[in-house]
């Protein structure tokens, strides 16, 4: 029996593995700063798994749902169902899968809350908003932010079975920083989104107010990043990541707000995924000694 390499990987640029890293640096950070003792090797395991299985599933339905959207913008026209080497049929059926399997793995592993979160950022991501505020708000990223928040409620369930004051704010810290991430994106491709008639706040609004919002939520951000010091009881390293990081962001989208440079912009957006994922690190590491059991 032989393998159709470009049909696997069709179905693997189907999950959008890019963003699955970047996610599961977030739910291991959390759950190293949820965890008092080493982390438990299986139900870390299990979360780690059972969140990269969900990540392919909301990225699978995403794919079906918004085929015709990608065909019309450049940047997504080769995406597996828009490009028609995957069926929106196939795709849908595939998504359910790695469904099935997500929440299989953490119900034997981990814990029903877990478990349940977990589900509701599919939901959540593949419905509310793929399906409804994509389409329908140039707040839709605010609003979607949620979604992409969700890793650091799921992490520390896992560890805790519960959801405290910590993991709010943990989210928070999300919530807020998705905006400028995402409309340092949307800026660059304006045109595209135009074109697909998705009502982006750059196309809505115009560039002059979306820098404006960029500027703002990263000050938010920052401050929210800063607040967490007191909160757990964040050391040095912490800190000194925390405004390091902070200060570039802000510079930055400062220059963003100065220039309205594409190129500008492009490196928002890159450094946007670099500082989330070092400043939830030097969280982790920060408070942590042990890591696993």
């Amino acid at each position: 029996m032989t393998i159709n390499t470009n049909i696997v990987g069709a179905y693997f640029a189907l999950t959008k593995p890019r963003v699955t890293p970047l996610l599961l640096i977030v739910t291991l950070a959390t759950m190293l700063v949820a965890s008092p003792d080493s982390l438990p090797l299986w139900p870390t395991i299990g979360t780690l798994a059972g969140g990269a299985l969900a990540v392919g599933a909301a990225g699978a339905f995403n794919n079906a749902i918004d085929h015709n959207i990608d065909l019309s913008m450049r940047r997504t026209s080769a995406r597996p169902v828009a490009s028609g080497r995957i069926p929106v049929r196939s795709a849908i059926i595939f998504g359910w899968i790695l469904t099935l399997l997500s929440v299989t793995l953490m119900l034997v592993t981990v814990n029903l809350l877990a478990t349940g979160l977990t589900c509701a950022a599919i939901v959540y991501y593949a419905l509310i908003y793929s399906k409804m505020l994509k389409l329908h708000t140039p707040q839709n990223i605010v609003l979607g932010g949620a979604a992409g928040a969700a890793p650091t409620l799921i992490g520390w369930a896992a560890i805790t079975n519960g959801l405290e004051a910590p993991a709010l704010a943990l989210f928070l810290l999300i919530f807020c920083w998705t905006p400028p991430h995402f409309w340092a994106l949307a800026l660059i491709l304006r045109d595209e989104y135009k074109e697909a008639k998705v009502p982006m706040l750059p196309v809505v609004s115009g560039v002059k107010t979306t820098v404006t919002h960029i500027l703002i939520y990263t000050l938010v951000t920052v401050f929210v990043s800063i607040a967490l010091i007191p909160l757990f009881s964040a050391g040095f390293l912490y800190l000194f990541a925390s405004l390091l990081l902070g200060a570039v962001f802000i510079w930055l989208a400062i220059r963003l707000h100065s220039s309205h440079s594409a190129a500008v912009a492009r490196g928002l957006f890159a450094y946007s995924m670099i500082y989330l994922a070092l400043l939830f690190l030097a969280l982790a590491l920060d408070l942590k000694t042990t890591f696993f059991a």
